[in-house]
């Protein structure tokens, strides 16, 4: 367990014979998720309409750059999926994500410095303020009504018909 003082190099090397016959992507290390199915024309009968993507390109059967062109493409094309992803996940998610933690930081700072406060404080004086309001209305607010209500019973009201 030691410094190293020897740089790594990176590099892809394909050799011939796989990169002729394998249209694999190079990045992926996955297991084939499909098997080949074997014998579904067993006596041939359907031989007149096999289309190949030969068939389909016209590419002469002599020149066998289809194989490299192919699997070339196909190699870079998984390559510039993953150059983008790691892209946008440098440009995107990382900052949304810490934005997110900002946000969430600042929540939780407000709930435990402002809001739990204040919330103790009115749960601590809910009871002085319940005695208070109490007293308030048998010394005031309940004589009056009591009045009102002896003044106001004086009073008939009778409806006559003519």
């Amino acid at each position: 367990m030691g410094l190293e003082k020897e740089k790594m190099e990176t590099s892809v090397i394909m050799d011939e014979d796989e990169f002729n016959r394998s249209i694999e992507p190079i990045l992926g290390g996955k297991p084939h998720v499909y098997s080949e199915v074997q014998g579904r024309d067993p006596k041939d009968i359907n031989a007149h309409l096999k289309v190949g993507f030969e068939d389909i390109i016209a590419e002469p059967i002599s020149t066998h750059s289809f194989d490299r062109v192919w699997i070339s493409s196909h190699a870079v094309f998984e390559l510039v999926k993953f150059i983008f992803y790691r892209i946008l996940t440098t440009f995107l998610a990382i900052p949304m994500a810490f934005i997110a933690g900002i946000v969430f930081g600042i929540l939780s700072c407000i709930h435990i410095w402002v809001v739990m406060p204040v919330i103790q404080g009115c749960m601590m004086t809910l009871p002085s303020i319940h005695v208070i309001w109490t007293s308030l209305m048998d010394m005031f607010i309940g004589p009056f009504f009591f009045s009102i209500g002896r003044c106001l019973s004086s009073i008939n009201v009778k409806t006559v018909q003519n």
